[in-house]
């Protein structure tokens, strides 16, 4: 028998990409911090809702996180992402509590407003070529002013029967649950505002992964001009990006809504520096043409799983988890440019 055939048949014909490499890092460091943390702390680690919510607490950050995901991918930035959402929900809570209004129209206006924001946003970035982080930042100035102008009050929705019903729906998981101490068991749900963030993420991963329009974000994202040889319309597909966040950040706003039930000017505060934190722990470059939907999922789940142990260890004060954030996006900046650039060397000596 040839062994050196038959080995030579086992090996991959072609090396693992920097997308999937680096998204294999991030699913296997969420796994062992949360195994750390069954482990070492158990209590509400070995709780299967304490999984799940994860999602139910940061569904509008796992949808914001995946709308940045696609302008990162594209060489972009947003930082308006966090104050659109604020604006969002103190306008569909004042207009549902203050207004009468109906649910159905606020989701409207919700997403009025996020691809207001998308289309303004990209038109300037796109076809006026201002660097995007000016452009987001003035975005993000801009809708936390008018956050205030629309109250400066926190306001709660407490009158509308059908908001209030969708607020407290849960989805059951069957079979899944954890007992009380009299032998009750309760089963595990998720919000409805999981299962929008659950479901965006797997739609978003099938248009990056199946689509020409996904295929044309890596394109430009890792090289504009390449992109532009090639025949695609590299201010068309950076518009896209631009708008289909800023759709992602109204959703967002509605699922924020959904869940706090509340507007205040202080929503979402600091959520565009988690989302990005998230994207990159995920796996996405900054510099474009590197990222995946699905990492981007994890990134949350590790951003937040690492908060939780920090919270368990008995550092309780907020700052902790604020520091613990800034050290682990430093280590998986830190780990990806020494992972690409240790691959780039291997790939370029094995060419020669």
């Amino acid at each position: 028998m040839d062994f050196k055939n038959v080995i030579n048949k086992i090996k991959p014909k072609k090396p693992v990409s920097n997308t999937a490499l680096l998204l294999t890092i991030t699913i296997c460091t969420f796994v062992a911090m949360y195994l750390i943390g069954m482990i070492v702390w158990g209590g509400g680690f070995l709780n299967p809702q304490q999984f799940f919510n994860i999602f139910n607490n940061n569904a509008y950050l796992i949808i914001i996180a995946c709308g940045l995901t696609i302008v990162m991918i594209s060489g972009g930035i947003d930082i308006s992402v966090g104050g659109c959402v604020a604006l969002i929900t103190m306008t569909c809570v004042v207009y549902l509590e203050n207004k009468g209004g109906n649910v159905f129209t606020s989701l409207l206006i919700a997403l009025g407003i996020g691809l207001g924001f998308g289309i303004v946003q990209g038109f300037f970035v796109s076809y006026l070529k201002i660097q995007p982080f000016i452009v987001t930042l003035a975005g993000m100035f801009f809708a936390k002013g008018m956050t205030t102008i629309v109250s400066v009050n926190p306001v709660t929705v407490k009158a509308n029967e059908l908001f209030l019903k969708l607020k407290e729906f849960e989805v059951k998981i069957p079979g899944v649950g954890s007992y009380t101490r009299n032998g009750t068991f309760i089963n595990s749900y998720l919000e409805i505002g999981a299962i929008v963030a659950i479901l965006t993420v797997i739609i978003l991963w099938a248009v990056l992964k199946w689509t020409r329009t996904g295929r044309n974000f890596y394109a430009i994202g890792g090289n504009a001009e390449s992109a532009l040889m090639l025949g695609i319309n590299v201010q068309k597909t950076r518009f896209t990006a631009y708008v289909l966040c800023g759709l992602l950040a109204g959703i967002a706003g509605f699922v924020y809504m959904l869940h706090t039930g509340a507007g205040n000017a202080s929503n979402a505060d600091g959520a565009e520096m988690e989302a990005i934190a998230s994207s990159i722990i995920g796996g996405t470059l900054l510099s474009g043409g590197v990222g995946n939907i699905i990492g981007t999922l994890f990134g949350v789940m590790s951003l937040k799983t690492i908060n939780t142990i920090v919270i368990a260890s008995g550092l309780t004060d907020p700052w902790w988890q604020k520091i613990t954030t800034g050290l682990m996006l430093c280590f998986f900046i830190l780990l990806q440019s020494v992972i690409l650039s240790a691959r780039k060397k291997k790939l370029g000596t094995a060419a020669a």
